[in-house]
Protein backbone atom coordinates (compact mmCIF):
# COMPACT_ATOMS: atom_id res chain seq x y z
CA UNK A 1 0.00 0.00 0.00
CA UNK A 2 0.94 3.53 -0.85
CA UNK A 3 1.31 5.74 1.81
CA UNK A 4 -0.53 9.01 0.84
CA UNK A 5 0.43 11.97 3.09
CA UNK A 6 -2.35 13.47 4.86
CA UNK A 7 -3.33 16.44 7.08
CA UNK A 8 -1.69 16.03 10.65
CA UNK A 9 -4.49 15.85 12.45
CA UNK A 10 -5.81 13.18 10.50
CA UNK A 11 -2.27 10.73 11.08
CA UNK A 12 -3.76 9.93 14.77
CA UNK A 13 -5.51 7.31 14.63
CA UNK A 14 -6.91 4.39 11.71
CA UNK A 15 -10.67 6.25 12.53
CA UNK A 16 -9.26 9.80 11.95
CA UNK A 17 -7.97 8.71 8.41
CA UNK A 18 -10.96 6.91 7.47
CA UNK A 19 -13.33 10.29 8.24
CA UNK A 20 -10.26 12.43 6.74
CA UNK A 21 -10.02 10.04 3.42
CA UNK A 22 -13.45 9.11 3.04
CA UNK A 23 -15.88 12.05 4.56
CA UNK A 24 -14.14 15.50 5.81
CA UNK A 25 -14.31 17.90 3.07
CA UNK A 26 -15.97 15.59 0.05
CA UNK A 27 -18.85 17.97 -1.02
CA UNK A 28 -22.39 17.22 0.27
CA UNK A 29 -25.27 18.88 -1.26
CA UNK A 30 -28.14 16.40 -0.30
CA UNK A 31 -30.10 18.42 2.60
CA UNK A 32 -30.54 15.82 5.25
CA UNK A 33 -26.67 15.30 5.42
CA UNK A 34 -26.12 19.02 5.51
CA UNK A 35 -28.74 19.36 8.37
CA UNK A 36 -26.55 15.84 10.12
CA UNK A 37 -23.10 17.05 9.67
CA UNK A 38 -24.26 20.93 11.00
CA UNK A 39 -25.53 19.06 14.03
CA UNK A 40 -22.67 17.42 14.86
CA UNK A 41 -20.32 20.16 13.69
CA UNK A 42 -22.20 21.89 16.98
CA UNK A 43 -21.87 18.60 19.17
CA UNK A 44 -17.73 18.75 17.99
CA UNK A 45 -17.41 22.80 19.23
CA UNK A 46 -14.92 22.39 22.45
CA UNK A 47 -14.23 18.65 21.96
CA UNK A 48 -12.28 16.32 19.26
CA UNK A 49 -13.69 14.91 16.04
CA UNK A 50 -12.48 11.52 17.16
CA UNK A 51 -14.88 11.87 20.11
CA UNK A 52 -17.52 12.85 18.15
CA UNK A 53 -16.93 9.87 15.68
CA UNK A 54 -16.67 7.22 18.31
CA UNK A 55 -20.63 8.80 19.56
CA UNK A 56 -22.01 9.20 16.20
CA UNK A 57 -23.75 6.01 16.01
CA UNK A 58 -25.40 6.69 19.60
CA UNK A 59 -26.12 9.94 18.88
CA UNK A 60 -27.98 9.08 16.01
CA UNK A 61 -29.59 6.98 18.13
CA UNK A 62 -30.26 9.08 21.24
CA UNK A 63 -31.99 11.44 17.99
CA UNK A 64 -34.27 9.56 16.26
CA UNK A 65 -31.82 9.34 13.71
CA UNK A 66 -31.51 13.15 13.42
CA UNK A 67 -34.91 13.13 11.37
CA UNK A 68 -36.18 16.55 12.14
CA UNK A 69 -39.73 15.64 11.63
CA UNK A 70 -39.34 13.60 15.14
CA UNK A 71 -37.17 15.92 16.57
CA UNK A 72 -39.67 18.43 16.99
CA UNK A 73 -41.66 16.20 19.13
CA UNK A 74 -39.03 15.98 21.79
CA UNK A 75 -40.09 17.43 25.36
CA UNK A 76 -38.37 18.37 28.11
CA UNK A 77 -38.69 14.74 29.77
CA UNK A 78 -36.44 13.36 26.59
CA UNK A 79 -33.86 15.94 27.59
CA UNK A 80 -33.36 14.87 31.10
CA UNK A 81 -33.35 11.41 29.37
CA UNK A 82 -30.77 12.72 27.22
CA UNK A 83 -28.72 14.09 29.88
CA UNK A 84 -28.71 11.01 31.79
CA UNK A 85 -27.31 8.53 28.07
CA UNK A 86 -23.60 8.54 28.97
CA UNK A 87 -23.14 6.70 25.41
CA UNK A 88 -23.54 10.58 24.07
CA UNK A 89 -22.34 14.22 24.68
CA UNK A 90 -24.24 15.02 27.65
CA UNK A 91 -24.23 19.36 27.61
CA UNK A 92 -27.83 20.84 28.26
CA UNK A 93 -26.73 23.38 25.66
CA UNK A 94 -26.16 20.92 22.85
CA UNK A 95 -29.13 19.18 23.15
CA UNK A 96 -31.44 21.82 23.70
CA UNK A 97 -30.20 23.41 20.21
CA UNK A 98 -30.56 19.82 18.12
CA UNK A 99 -34.49 20.44 18.80
CA UNK A 100 -34.85 23.84 18.19
CA UNK A 101 -32.42 23.60 15.38
CA UNK A 102 -35.17 21.23 13.87
CA UNK A 103 -37.73 23.06 13.92
CA UNK A 104 -35.91 25.71 12.22
CA UNK A 105 -34.79 23.29 9.38
CA UNK A 106 -38.20 22.41 8.77
CA UNK A 107 -39.13 26.34 9.00
CA UNK A 108 -36.57 26.87 5.89
CA UNK A 109 -38.38 23.97 4.01
CA UNK A 110 -41.99 24.97 4.91
CA UNK A 111 -40.54 28.52 3.17
CA UNK A 112 -39.13 26.80 -0.09
CA UNK A 113 -35.78 26.80 0.75
CA UNK A 114 -33.43 24.20 1.73
CA UNK A 115 -29.81 24.30 3.64
CA UNK A 116 -28.22 23.88 0.20
CA UNK A 117 -29.80 26.28 -1.33
CA UNK A 118 -28.81 29.05 1.39
CA UNK A 119 -24.75 27.68 0.75
CA UNK A 120 -25.02 28.43 -2.72
CA UNK A 121 -26.35 31.67 -1.98
CA UNK A 122 -22.99 32.19 -0.15
CA UNK A 123 -20.88 30.09 -2.41
CA UNK A 124 -21.72 29.59 -5.95
CA UNK A 125 -18.49 27.77 -6.82
CA UNK A 126 -16.66 25.53 -4.67
CA UNK A 127 -14.32 24.36 -2.90
CA UNK A 128 -13.08 27.54 -2.03
CA UNK A 129 -9.25 26.87 -0.91
CA UNK A 130 -8.11 28.45 2.41
CA UNK A 131 -5.17 31.23 1.01
CA UNK A 132 -4.03 31.95 4.30
CA UNK A 133 -0.63 29.42 5.50
CA UNK A 134 -2.21 29.71 8.78
CA UNK A 135 -5.24 27.44 9.98
CA UNK A 136 -8.64 29.47 10.45
CA UNK A 137 -11.26 28.47 12.86
CA UNK A 138 -13.59 31.17 11.40
CA UNK A 139 -13.88 33.94 8.24
CA UNK A 140 -15.83 36.99 7.40
CA UNK A 141 -18.12 34.12 5.34
CA UNK A 142 -18.66 31.90 8.17
CA UNK A 143 -19.76 35.09 9.69
CA UNK A 144 -22.51 35.65 7.24
CA UNK A 145 -23.67 32.41 6.96
CA UNK A 146 -23.71 32.16 10.70
CA UNK A 147 -25.59 35.36 11.05
CA UNK A 148 -28.22 34.04 8.05
CA UNK A 149 -28.70 30.73 9.95
CA UNK A 150 -29.42 32.41 13.12
CA UNK A 151 -32.05 34.66 11.19
CA UNK A 152 -33.44 32.20 10.43
CA UNK A 153 -33.76 30.52 13.90
CA UNK A 154 -31.00 28.21 14.42
CA UNK A 155 -28.90 27.97 17.56
CA UNK A 156 -25.72 27.35 18.56
CA UNK A 157 -24.27 27.91 14.89
CA UNK A 158 -21.61 30.80 15.55
CA UNK A 159 -18.90 31.07 12.63
CA UNK A 160 -16.55 28.78 14.33
CA UNK A 161 -18.98 25.79 14.29
CA UNK A 162 -20.04 27.23 10.76
CA UNK A 163 -16.19 27.30 9.91
CA UNK A 164 -15.62 24.00 10.75
CA UNK A 165 -18.51 22.51 8.88
CA UNK A 166 -18.20 24.24 5.74
CA UNK A 167 -14.41 22.56 5.95
CA UNK A 168 -16.48 18.80 6.65
CA UNK A 169 -19.33 19.79 3.60
CA UNK A 170 -16.50 20.62 1.14
CA UNK A 171 -17.03 24.32 0.91
CA UNK A 172 -13.93 25.02 2.00
CA UNK A 173 -10.56 23.31 0.73
CA UNK A 174 -9.07 23.75 4.34
CA UNK A 175 -6.24 20.49 3.70
CA UNK A 176 -2.87 21.27 4.75
CA UNK A 177 -0.80 21.76 1.87
CA UNK A 178 1.28 18.65 2.13
CA UNK A 179 -2.26 16.59 2.04
CA UNK A 180 -2.96 14.92 -1.23
CA UNK A 181 -6.26 16.05 -1.03
CA UNK A 182 -5.35 20.15 -0.53
CA UNK A 183 -4.00 19.35 -4.86
CA UNK A 184 -6.92 16.81 -5.22
CA UNK A 185 -9.44 19.92 -4.30
CA UNK A 186 -7.60 23.15 -4.91
CA UNK A 187 -9.46 25.82 -7.10
CA UNK A 188 -8.63 28.94 -7.94
CA UNK A 189 -11.79 31.07 -6.85
CA UNK A 190 -12.53 34.77 -6.54
CA UNK A 191 -14.56 34.17 -3.50
CA UNK A 192 -13.50 35.06 -0.07
CA UNK A 193 -13.50 32.79 2.67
Amino acid sequence: MIYRPRCTWAEATPLLQHYHDEEWGNPITEDRALWESLILEGFQAGLSWRIILERRAALRTAFADFIPEKLIHFTPHDVERLMQDKTIIRSRTKITSVISNARAYLDMRTQGESLNTLLRHYIPQYPITNPSEAPLTQSPLSQEIASALKKRGFKFVGPTIVYSWLQAIGRLNDHEPQCYAWRDNALTSQHDI
